[in-house]
């Protein structure tokens, strides 16, 4: 899913070494955020995923705004 040259480039720039099975657990766990996100969206009734609606893919983005940059509402955090 993500692509291994990439990742071990911005390791590599931030002087840290990994190894093929690290790597392998990062591509892991990203795959399982997308597939989290993609049921976000299918959920939230979202047929294209704009940058607008990316709260919804997201989940706990408290600000919107609209296509200015404007704050247009604000999401209420569930207390439970």
């Amino acid at each position: 899913m993500i692509q291994k040259t990439k990742l071990k480039k911005i390791f590599h720039d931030h002087n840290v070494q990994i190894n093929i099975e690290a790597i392998n657990i990062l591509d892991d766990h990203v795959r399982r955020e997308v597939i989290l996100w993609a049921r976000r969206c299918n959920y939230g009734n979202v047929k294209r995923l704009t940058p607008y609606l990316m709260w919804v893919a997201l989940g706990k983005i408290t600000e919107l705004k609209d296509k200015d940059g404007k704050v247009f509402a604000i999401k209420k955090r569930s207390t439970k």
